[in-house]
């Protein structure tokens, strides 16, 4: 039996030119359409304008950081997975499917056909659940399968920010950083710094455990490394008037007293915009201006034990009597998905 992974991604444009930013952003504004408290003008017309106007600026970030870095990374994760469920005795091939750049989703679910998969286990690249990254593209994923008249058996995994491995890896990370420059969190003047991608407040209200999943993640991760002292601040966007997660990152540095910080940025596998931009070059400019010296954890997007991780989280859906909707067995603790109807996640009740 052929199994077909496909590892859903969030994408970024390739090269920094308005030709692929603009649809890019146009793409998430649409998706986050019931976010948008303006009237006036049809909601494809509102995202386009947000697009257009937010677009110099995210060009001028992908030109100071050479291009993004992500759908390498991603290629690269996929072809790893593929080897390592190789290794394991499986037949199965790794296929990328991005939400708002090519290849989309279609093309990805086209290509699990071409190669002749007899399943599909879909596997978001995030590790902490939220609305318009995980919930969003598996419900892509399904659509796609559907839309394409396939009959195939289709499993999903959601959450995975409470696989062991998983957290020895970040925790790890972070310490290889702290120890290059001889720091040690034992020392007051050294503070932990947790990054989060942040979300519209308008979805935790709505019932997402986003902003719990993040906690549960970051206090985890804070006690593997002896962080007793940590702080958590989120990334979040201005584009619409809107209340975001809070607090914001750059409020977070402001307010700490500390000569050292490493800051960590927990929503993401992959080195893009957000780690490159906005952590390396904006939020370190802040933290220096405050004379705070800023050390920032490399995603550790293509570690062997984090490819390990990702097979692990598929395997159980390989099994010959697994079936789709049902919770796998195995030593992880899966459980029923609260968020997203279908798939198997770990969360082990975070919020619930």
């Amino acid at each position: 039996m052929k199994t077909a992974v496909i590892l859903l991604n969030f994408g970024e444009p390739e090269h920094a030119t308005p030709e692929e930013v603009v649809p890019f952003l146009e793409r998430i504004f649409g998706l986050n359409a019931g976010l948008d408290v303006r009237s006036g003008g049809s909601a494809a017309e509102r995202a386009r304008g947000l697009a257009e106007a937010r677009a110099p600026g995210l060009i001028e970030e992908y030109e100071r950081i050479g291009g993004s870095p992500l759908h390498d990374q991603a290629r690269e994760q996929a072809a790893l997975l593929q080897a390592a469920l190789g290794r394991r005795g499986h037949d199965a091939v790794a296929i990328v499917g991005m939400q708002f750049t090519a290849p989309f989703i279609g093309d990805a679910v086209r290509a699990a056909r071409a190669a002749g998969a007899d399943r599909v286990v879909g596997l978001p690249v995030y590790p902490l659940c939220g609305p318009s990254t995980t919930v969003a593209a598996l419900v892509g994923l399904a659509q796609e399968v559907a839309a394409q008249d396939w009959s195939v058996p289709l499993f999903q995994v959601s959450g995975w920010h409470r696989h062991p491995s998983y957290l020895e890896l970040r925790a790890s990370a972070i310490l290889r950083t702290a120890a290059a420059s001889d720091l040690s969190f034992d020392n007051p003047r050294t503070r932990l710094v947790f990054s989060a991608h942040g979300t519209p407040m308008k979805y935790i209200r709505e019932g997402s455990r986003y902003d719990i999943y993040v906690r549960d993640f970051c206090e985890a991760v804070a006690r593997a490394v002896g962080a007793a002292d940590y702080a958590i601040g989120y990334q979040n966007h201005t584009n619409r008037p809107i209340e975001w997660t809070q607090p914001d990152v750059e409020r977070v540095v402001d307010d700490i007293d500390a000569d050292d910080i490493v800051v960590d940025a927990v929503s993401f596998m992959h080195e893009q915009s957000e780690t490159l931009a906005e952590l390396d070059h904006e939020l370190r400019e802040h933290a220096e201006e405050r004379g705070l010296r800023f050390h920032r954890v490399p995603i550790p997007h293509a570690d062997a034990a984090f490819i390990d991780v990702l097979a692990d989280l598929v395997e159980p859906h390989l099994e010959r009597d697994a079936v789709p909707g049902q919770v796998p067995d195995g030593t992880l603790p899966w459980r029923a998905c609260a968020c997203s109807s279908g798939a198997a996640c770990l969360n082990g009740g975070a919020g619930a």
